[in-house]
């Protein structure tokens, strides 16, 4: 045991020690496949409680998408964003030339899998709200990458919106099987089954 926590990260040791971010693979196992994981959104500690309870083997591949107007705050915030966790930052205002998902785009291109919370924003809440549409126009443009629901328990309560430190709990992190999906997928349909693959989690 004392050994698996000398490979830890300082940053995993932390998450760890704080919030547990336990994994429970009920649907697949750890894989170097490409994929994007979408989960519940309702602390800004999800992002790093997901990267750290993947297997160190794959954080390297794995990146998270936050948002770049709270991770680029302050010098801690932006070096665990940045040379950490290497995190997507994206800008969430859409401009006449910019595109939110753009830099999305440019990861899976790259090869990298993805973090993704498709509800857009942080909700304090047990099951998530309605999805936004970004996650199935990324499913249209790369169909070949798999899906992977995440259900993140009880970390709402660890660390709730306006607080600055976390107080210790213990939270798990639940990853379902692959969302079966095609480009030809209609928009609504699509988002009513991701959401429903991320409240089954919940409810397991």
């Amino acid at each position: 045991m004392l050994d698996s926590f000398k490979l830890m990260t300082p940053i995993v040791w932390l998450t760890r020690l704080l919030v547990g971010a336990y994994p429970q693979w009920q649907g697949c196992a750890p894989s170097s496949r490409q994929r994007i994981y979408f989960a519940n959104h309702t602390s800004h500690l999800d992002t790093i409680v997901i990267w750290a309870s993947l297997p160190q083997a794959l954080r390297r591949h794995v990146r998270p998408v936050a948002a770049k107007d709270y991770w680029e705050k302050g010098v801690l915030r932006r070096r665990i964003a940045l040379q950490e966790l290497n995190v997507v930052l994206v800008d969430r205002r859409r401009t006449e030339h910019a595109n939110p998902l753009d830099p999305l785009r440019e990861a899976l291109m790259e090869g990298s899998s993805l973090i993704i919370f498709p509800e857009g924003t942080r909700r304090p809440q047990a099951t998530p709200s309605e999805f936004k549409s970004g996650i199935w126009r990324l499913m249209r443009e790369f169909p070949e990458v798999e899906l992977i629901p995440v259900y993140i328990e009880n970390l709402h309560r660890a660390m709730p919106k306006g607080v600055l430190l976390p107080v210790p709990t213990v939270c798990s992190v639940r990853f379902g099987a692959p969302l079966q999906h095609s480009p030809e997928d209609l928009k609504e349909d699509f988002l009513e089954r991701a959401r429903n693959a991320v409240i089954e989690l919940a409810q397991a």
